[in-house]
C-alpha cells in the first residue's frame, strides 16, 4: 500500500504551486502589457477615425491617424484651451471630478475640404461602461457621425449601439435648436419621427442602454458648449 503524504507535505506544495503559478502570471503580465497598451492606443484611433466615416483595420489606425486628426486640444470647463495631451486623458477619471477641475479632449480633423470637431463620450449602460465618439461640422451643431463601443452590454439588445445602423441613425442631426438652445439627440424608445433633427430610433428591447446613451449624449456634449460659443463668436 502507497504510502500517504502528510498534511505539511501537502501544504507546502500547494504554497510553492501557488507561488509558482503566481509568478509565471506576472511575468505574462509584464511581457503582454506593452502590446496591450499598444492595441488599446491602436484602437482608439480606430474609433476616432470612425467618427468622422473614416474607416481602417485597427492596426492601419496609427498610419493614418494624423492625416485627418490635424489638432488636438485639452479645454477646460470655460471652453479655454489648457496645456497637456489630448489623446493622453483618461475620461473615465475626468467624469469624476468637478466640471471646474475636468480636462476635456477635443480632436479637430479635416477630411475632404472639411472641418470636424470629435468629441470623446463616457456614460452608463445597463450592465457597465459605454462610451463613444461625436464628429460636429464647423457649424458647431450638425452630427457628421458617431462611434460607439460598451463593456458588457447584452448581445443582441444593448450591444448593437455599436453597429453601424444604429450608428449612422445620428448622422445629420443637430445638438442645437433653431432658436440656438441646446437639446441634444435622444435615442427614443417609441421611435423618431423622421423630421425630428434630435431624436433617434431606440434598440429593441434595450431600453436602458439607450437611456444611457441619450444621457451620454446630453451630459457629454453640453460641457462643450462654451467653446462651440467663443468659436462662433470668432467666426
Amino acid at each position: 500500500m502507497a504510502k500517504g503524504y502528510s498534511n505539511k507535505y501537502i501544504f507546502i506544495y500547494a504554497s510553492i504551486m501557488v507561488v509558482v503559478v503566481a509568478l509565471i502570471l506576472s511575468l505574462l503580465a509584464t511581457l503582454l502589457q506593452p502590446k496591450q497598451e499598444r492595441n488599446i492606443r491602436l484602437e482608439k484611433m480606430q474609433n476616432i477615425l470612425a467618427s468622422i466615416n473614416i474607416e481602417v483595420e485597427r492596426e492601419e489606425s496609427e498610419n493614418v491617424f494624423y492625416d485627418y486628426i490635424v489638432q488636438t486640444k485639452i479645454l477646460n470647463h470655460e471652453g479655454e484651451e489648457i496645456e497637456g495631451d489630448a489623446f493622453e486623458v483618461d475620461l473615465q477619471d475626468e467624469i469624476r471630478k468637478e466640471l471646474s477641475e475636468r480636462q476635456m479632449p477635443l480632436y479637430i480633423a479635416e477630411a475632404e475640404n472639411e472641418t470636424y470637431y470629435i468629441l470623446p463620450l463616457r456614460g452608463a449602460g445597463l450592465w457597465g461602461a459605454i462610451w463613444g465618439y461625436i464628429s460636429l461640422k464647423s457649424d458647431f451643431n450638425t452630427i457628421a457621425g458617431a462611434n460607439f463601443d460598451h463593456a458588457s452590454e447584452t448581445p443582441g439588445l444593448g450591444s448593437q449601439i455599436a453597429e453601424k445602423h444604429f450608428e449612422n441613425q445620428f448622422k445629420g442631426k443637430k445638438i442645437f435648436d433653431q432658436q440656438g438652445n441646446y437639446r441634444s439627440v435622444k435615442v427614443l424608445r417609441e421611435g423618431a419621427d423622421p423630421d425630428d433633427p434630435h431624436g433617434v430610433d431606440a434598440i429593441t428591447g434595450g431600453t436602458m442602454t439607450c437611456n444611457g446613451v441619450s444621457k451620454m449624449l446630453y451630459d457629454g456634449i453640453k460641457v462643450y458648449k462654451p467653446y462651440f460659443y467663443k468659436q462662433k463668436n470668432y467666426e
